[in-house]
């Protein structure tokens, strides 16, 4: 909606008044349903969706029953949603797990894209186009979702870094292809052979991989070197990235959902100052987006509509969790050692959430004509079956046997540049499973310029000697030079994960310290 949309219908500075009202209220009660969320092991955006439904389109002075502006909106939150999973990830959690999650993105997608497409046609009397468009539609899943339910859920890294990574790269071919098969359900005959669409889809996404990896690179080397000691101007600069990354891949024909996925990652992964504070604020603005997003999804059903779908979001969301998504993981990733037991919670942890109800926009907004009621088909079939697989997750997840024993952060490091001085603060964390508990401070090695000046431990400051040994819980400050500070988290990272003899129970290169013949000799990566 323009701005000369809202004038012509009576807005005005008196109508912004009710707008920030409802709006402040709406984010006040999502906020508050977090805690409602955790007791109940549903996700938070059925409370979301529910806020929605609720407020209908009498509570606020602008028409949201418009599916041009929700797919707008949703695309901007999805972007934004997108960034806070890149920027958040750890690469060392899923680099293991990107081709088995490229390919469940991928040749998964497909493959329940056509057992859908099938059980519609067979089941529901749907026209082939028709149940093609509805199962591109219902491929995508939330992972998002599926760790809102299992936050306190130990799992092992390899199934946390596939759910990661698939959250990630799904989205990208599946916009395409919905597109795709709306435009050829808008204009029957002006399609794309199914030969012409895979190779359509494979450039774009090359193209979009492309874009996103070199806009991350650049944006991150641009914003390293001109980083200032604002970590909120530094996170906002970090964002900007992370939307030019789709803007850009878009401006081309290019994917822009997964160049905004992969430069968000490029730049959560590289030594950025204020991490901590990046990390922060992508957190925020993700769910802000979500809630948004939600909410206004909320908001476009109409409740009277949606019990006429009740019976064939069921028949078909059956088919998905029972057949379509099995077989999706077992064609996708049962190359790669997965046992059976960690398939089948694959399997089930395939929620559907907000990307499947913003693409039932998609063919609306292309003037497919007859198809309005496939938003209200995937909106009723994500609210049911949330409600059946959030809450048994953690059972299903205990009864396969996928958990693990213990789940604890092992470090992390946040850094905040001191540009006068030509140096930097390191402050890092010691986790409950770190190895640099007992480890005195000159057993960290650390390169010269690089010194540990206070350890802060159950409340108490302590400023260290060389002997001071670290504990569990720890909060350490490092002040560094520029120039050693890359060498200095190396180091620490390195003996937080194998203990203080780190680097000298292995073959490496030695090397010695300038001015110090015959000593100093160390070890170096």
């Amino acid at each position: 909606m323009t701005a000369s949309d809202l004038a012509s219908e009576g807005f005005s500075l008196a109508s912004l008044t009710p707008i920030l009202l409802v709006g402040s209220v709406i984010l006040i009660t999502c906020v508050v349903a977090i805690r409602l969320s955790h007791r109940t092991g549903l996700p938070s955006l059925l409370i979301y969706l529910g806020v929605g439904l609720a407020l209908g389109e009498s509570s606020i002075p602008i028409d949201v029953h418009s599916a041009e502006l929700t797919q707008a909106l949703g695309y901007c939150a999805l972007i934004v949603i997108l960034a806070e999973g890149g920027l958040t990830t750890n690469w060392k959690s899923i680099e293991r797990s990107v081709l088995p999650a490229a390919l469940l993105s991928t040749i998964g997608v497909a493959v329940s894209v056509v057992i859908i497409a099938l059980s519609c046609h067979w089941l529901l009397d749907l026209s082939w186009s028709t149940s093609m468009l509805l199962g591109a539609v219902l491929s995508s899943t939330d992972a998002a979702a599926v760790f809102a339910v299992l936050r306190n859920v130990p799992l092992p890294r390899r199934l946390v870094g596939i759910l990661e990574a698939e959250s990630g790269f799904n989205d990208a071919p599946v916009v395409i292809l919905v597109v795709a098969l709306s435009a050829q359900a808008a204009n029957p005959g002006h399609g794309h052979s199914p030969l012409m669409l895979i190779l359509i889809a494979a450039l774009e996404l090359a193209g979009g991989a492309a874009i996103g990896l070199a806009v991350g690179y650049l944006g991150s080397s641009l914003l390293r070197h001109t980083a200032s000691a604002s970590s909120g101007l530094f996170s906002i600069g970090i964002l900007a990235v992370t939307v030019l990354a789709y803007a850009a891949a878009t401006a081309v024909h290019a994917s822009g959902f997964i160049a905004t996925y992969l430069g968000a990652l490029v730049l959560g992964n590289r030594t950025l100052p204020h991490r901590q504070a990046v990390h922060a604020f992508a957190t925020a603005a993700g769910w802000l987006a979500q809630i948004g997003l939600f909410v206004l999804l909320g908001l476009l059903a109409e409740a009277s509509r949606l019990d006429q779908q009740i019976v064939p979001a069921i028949v078909i969301g059956l088919v998905l969790l029972l057949v379509a998504r099995p077989l999706s993981v077992a064609a996708s990733v049962s190359w790669f050692g997965y046992s059976l037991r960690e398939q089948a919670f694959l399997s089930w942890a395939g929620l559907r959430g907000a990307v499947p109800v913003v693409l039932a926009t998609v063919p609306v907004t292309m003037n497919a004509p007859n198809l309005e009621w496939i938003f209200d088909l995937v909106f009723v079939l994500v609210v049911i079956f949330t409600i059946v697989q959030a809450p048994t997750l953690p059972l299903v997840a205990k009864a396969l046997g996928v958990v693990q024993g213990h789940r604890s952060r092992e470090l992390s490091v946040e850094s905040t540049p001191i540009e006068e001085m030509k140096a930097q603060l390191l402050q890092v964390d010691v986790g409950a499973t770190s190895m640099l508990h007992g480890v005195a401070i000159f057993e960290l090695r650390l390169p010269p310029g690089a010194n540990v000046t206070l350890i802060v431990r159950g409340g108490a400051r302590i400023v260290p000697t060389d002997r001071t040994t670290l504990r569990h819980g720890d909060q350490l400050l490092i002040v560094t030079t520029d120039k050693a500070r890359d060498e200095a988290e190396r180091m620490i990272r390195r003996v937080g994960r194998q203990g203080r003899l780190a680097g000298w129970t292995e073959p490496l290169p030695y090397r010695k310290r300038p001015g110090r013949a015959g000593r100093g000799i160390r070890p170096t990566e």
